[in-house]
């Protein structure tokens, strides 16, 4: 079955608003044997009816996201309800749901907010525990040529959306589609490898497999995803392994930072961070993980040299000789940081971000990553050139990796 994706929503056209609706869509689908053909953003307003309009005549599901708040330009229910010919009433359950809402947050509630308990005859109401707008959902109704689509209005915020999809649409989903147990999608997330070169080891040999290959690339890492039949994907898979033995992060879409916190747990070992050009953003990956207090003990942001030397020990003599950008400095760094949080090991990176700093030396995006641990200091130099962002995002990227590489496999 054809899958449509209508958000609707000014603020997402203007940039206002990030949209992040596909990915969650796709996520929850595919598991169903269900993939999105097409995704359309439209603004709020007349533009809604015509875009239904359009999704109806190409998919037989049609996902709609926003224009079911309270203010005047949210319209999708009426859009929805004019288009079919559908008388619109109001849900006495769901205006009570409204009002015992705002009652707990002891707020006011407005006739503008009681719109929202408004729907089509036709349509079951998707309850919304975490908003005041309920999901609704129509089964095909008679149109003059054919039936519409199975529809669903859903919120736009996250919070909202997300929530709904797992415990309504994807329940009332698998009653429509048939189950489908023999198409499968497996993403390998590979570290320290380009694009290109991960296609031209790999790309002939997985397509001769029939497989349906992509690939996904972001600073530092590539995404190889293989969608086909379980016994094809794990061939591709133990291609892809034996071509990049070192470089295989994660078979199962975990991020690297989720797999080095794995890792450390497993072998019940501590991390500490020692930042100078990344500011904090090492830490702040680490911390997105839930469960990283088992493994991070703390992080030092030592930015200026007075810190280095106040707050990790970093002898004043070193930064004189060498410059903070140095394979001395790091080293100091990271063994300061691991003396004095008593970690097993201890990650620092310090470099030139730029755009301005660079020498003939050490130019613009030269950095610095060291690895302490009981067995002694890595220290590795690399050379990212870029904007300040992708140049802290990819020293990033590389410390976790060094990182990785040291620890046992769980």
């Amino acid at each position: 079955m054809r899958v449509e994706l209508l958000n609707t929503g000014t603020e997402l056209l203007l940039g206002s608003v990030l949209n992040t609706h596909v990915r969650l869509f796709a996520e929850a689908l595919f598991p169903l044997g269900l993939r999105i053909q097409r995704q359309v953003t439209v603004p709020d307003g007349p533009p809604i009816r015509e875009a239904l309009i359009d999704a109806a005549a190409r998919g037989e599901i049609v996902l709609v996201t926003g224009g079911l708040g309270p203010t005047t330009d949210d319209v999708t229910r009426e859009a929805v309800a004019e288009w079919l010919h559908l008388e619109m009433i109001r849900d006495d359950a769901v205006l009570a749901a409204i009002a015992a809402r705002f009652r707990r947050r002891d707020l006011a509630m407005t006739p503008r907010n009681a719109r929202q308990a408004d729907r089509p005859h036709a349509a079951v109401v998707l309850p919304n525990p975490h908003g005041t707008a309920p999901g609704l959902y129509l089964a095909p109704q008679p149109l003059d040529a054919g039936f519409s689509p199975h529809l669903f209005l859903l919120p736009g915020p996250p919070r909202e959306l997300q929530p709904m999809v797992s415990d309504h649409v994807v329940p009332t989903l698998r009653q429509i589609v048939p189950r489908r147990d023999d198409v499968q999608m497996r993403v390998l997330r590979l570290a320290g490898v380009g694009e290109s070169w991960v296609e031209e080891q790999v790309g002939a040999a997985l397509l001769a497999l029939r497989l349906e290959l992509g690939y996904c690339a972001r600073p530092s890492e590539v995404d190889v995803r293989l969608i086909g039949s379980v016994n094809d994907v794990a061939r591709g898979e133990a291609i892809v392994r034996g071509a990049f033995p070192g470089a295989l992060v994660s078979a199962d879409e975990r991020a690297l930072e989720k797999v080095v916190v794995d890792l450390l747990a497993a072998s019940q070992q501590t991390l500490a961070t020692a930042e100078s050009c990344t500011g904090g953003a090492l830490a702040d990956r680490l911390t997105n993980v839930a469960g990283a207090s088992r493994v991070f003990l703390g992080g030092f942001v030592t930015y200026a040299n007075e810190a280095k030397t106040r707050d990790l020990a970093v002898d004043p003599s070193l930064l004189a000789a060498h410059g903070a950008v140095s394979e001395p400095v790091a080293e100091a760094m990271a063994e300061g940081a691991r003396a004095r949080t008593g970690a097993d090991f201890a990650l620092s990176t310090t470099g030139i971000a730029g755009p301005g700093g660079g020498t003939d030396a050490k130019a613009v995006g030269t950095v610095f990553i060291a690895l302490a641990a009981a067995g002694g200091t890595r220290v590795e130099r690399h050379f990212f050139p870029s904007d300040r962002e992708t140049f802290k995002t990819r020293v990033v990227h590389t410390a976790l990796d060094l990182l990785r590489r040291a620890l046992p496999l769980a």
